[in-house]
């Protein structure tokens, strides 16, 4: 009897794109362990974008270490899990995937207006939606994700995911 080896999922896309939303219920399905990226930034970090400050380069990376660091670690003890990550950029990319058996990265595409629909109504977040501009400068598409149009109802983005996942080799 062959087992399923452990593998990464990295739900990425700018704020608001339902990363958190759709991971959670993903994890679940799947029984996956859910990290959310917002979770292991530093207090330095939280503060600047309450105050309306953009993240830099500078600011990101000592956070994408410890993400990667946590994605090892999981994979490590076999566990499978589910990232949700804005992870705009390419080379942020390169360190979450760097020595991770190959994570699968699933882009949640939404388009700007929908973004700030949402953000407008969003409350228990600490991402102000005067930042959102500064999210779609930063995003480089990737041209290696699985694309989610992530426009629909949660659930059917939810199912979406599930079946891409389903289709993706072990």
């Amino acid at each position: 009897m062959q087992t399923k080896r452990s593998r990464a999922v990295i739900l990425m896309g700018v704020a608001g794109s339902g990363k958190t939303a759709v991971g959670m219920r993903v994890a679940q399905k799947l029984d996956w362990i859910f990290l959310d990226a917002d979770d292991f930034h530093p207090p330095a970090n939280i503060e600047k974008m309450k105050h309306g400050i953009p993240l830099n380069d500078q600011d990101r990376a000592p956070w994408l270490q410890r993400l990667h660091d946590e994605l090892q670690r999981h994979l490590a003890e076999g566990r499978s899990v589910i990232l949700a990550c804005s992870a705009l950029k390419e080379s942020y990319r390169k360190v979450l995937r760097d020595g991770v058996s190959p994570p699968t990265f699933v882009c949640l595409d939404v388009d700007p207006q929908t973004i700030r629909d949402r953000l407008e109504h969003r409350t228990t977040h600490f991402f102000p939606k005067e930042l959102m501009e500064s999210q779609f400068a930063a995003l480089e598409k990737p041209e290696d994700a699985v694309i989610i149009d992530a426009r629909k109802s949660l659930d059917e983005v939810v199912e979406q995911l599930v079946q891409a996942l389903a289709k993706l080799p072990d």
